[in-house]
């Protein structure tokens, strides 16, 4: 009954957006949308686009949901997890809460010690987006136009997210930004947290995973990269091998949290990011993108957060796998860009395959 009267409550709820100096301009609902076909279901709120859960069955045709949730829309609006947000207009972290553009600097709003994290205190996981199009069996489509200066970045920029059934098993992602009248970094991306044995199974350190990077963005004590990029063979990061994320997690003080150079990317439309594995349901996830860079992130700071049904999440309770471009590009030369023109379109795309065996 707790999840029948969580997604009710979702129908009913309506949020009244308020901008400058809090004044409101206009009221709108919150809606809950679900894709479905077979036993293959998800849910979508057009708050800050974010994925609410994500319904799959094990080897023995048990569904469960393999996302983490909340309870209550005023959960997601206030929390510091990020659950199923699409995080914009810069994913992950901007060192010193700034950056340089042609000749200008721009300072952004400092929400993660000093340095800003997904996109700053108001990201797109934020903010009501439009539903453009919506087919039940199919996809839905969800747009945001971002203003000029929104989180202190530069020029207005139009942003679409489609999320879509491909076959019977595999849901994709398909981000679009395009820039209408400045340059501006731009780095989208899904910070769903998943657990394959279940939202309420326990931690996901019995899970097997195996990560197509074989260098890493090393951070310092604040998580922000250092410039270097360096090998992971021989070290705790490394799973060019699948094996369980505890494995060597005594190697990696508070958990892994970090982004992962793929390969094998040049030349190519798709490549795969990382495959996840857990036995006891036999569900498998397999990623693939468009994008230079993964980060591997597994809930180090979940502490108790109170979740759909009452479950209690702890650390460990998931992992994320954010394909991306690099953190902090926009202060290392050496990373790939994130800057996007005028009459350029930004595209990332996240393919997921799920089975069970």
């Amino acid at each position: 009954m707790a999840k029948k009267s969580f997604f009710y409550f979702f129908a009913f709820v309506i949020l009244i957006l308020c901008k400058n100096n809090n004044s409101c301009t206009a009221a709108e609902e919150i809606k809950l949308y679900e894709l479905k076909k077979g036993d293959f279901s998800i849910k979508i709120t057009n708050y800050g686009a974010t994925v609410l859960s994500v319904i799959v069955p094990d080897k023995n045709g048990k569904l469960d949901d393999v996302v983490l949730g909340y309870n209550s829309i005023d959960d997601y609006k206030n929390d510091t997890t990020y659950f199923g947000g699409l995080i914009g207009r810069v994913a992950n972290r901007i060192g010193g809460a700034k950056f340089e553009l042609n000749g200008v600097e721009y300072k952004l709003p400092a929400n993660d010690h000093g340095n800003t994290l997904h996109g700053g205190s108001r990201g797109f996981c934020d903010v009501m987006w439009t539903v453009e199009d919506f087919q039940e069996d199919s996809h839905i489509t969800l747009t945001y136009n971002s203003f000029d200066g929104e989180g202190g970045f530069p020029g207005d920029l139009s942003v679409k997210v489609t999320y879509v059934f491909i076959g019977t098993n595999k849901l994709a992602i398909n981000m679009q930004a395009k820039p209408l009248n400045k340059a501006t970094p731009v780095n989208l991306a899904s910070h769903t947290y998943w657990n394959l044995g279940g939202d309420t199974s326990g931690d996901i350190l019995s899970h097997t995973i195996q990560i197509f990077g074989s260098q890493i963005t090393p951070v310092n004590d604040q998580l922000i990269p250092t410039g270097k990029i360096t090998p992971v063979k021989g070290t705790g990061y490394d799973f060019l091998q699948p094996r369980t994320i505890g494995s060597e997690l005594s190697e990696i003080p508070g958990g892994y949290d970090i982004n992962y150079v793929l390969d094998n990317t040049k030349g190519k439309h798709f490549h795969r990011a990382a495959t996840v594995q857990e036995s006891k349901s036999g569900r498998k996830m397999e990623l693939w993108t468009n994008k230079p860079g993964v980060q591997f992130y597994t809930s180090n700071m979940l502490d108790n957060v109170e979740g759909r049904g009452g479950f209690i999440y702890k650390k460990y309770a998931a992992l994320c796998l954010e394909t991306q471009g690099f953190p902090d590009s926009v202060n290392h030369p050496n990373f790939p860009s994130q800057i996007v023109n005028p009459g350029e379109t930004y595209k990332h795309v996240m393919v997921y395959r799920f089975t069970a065996s």
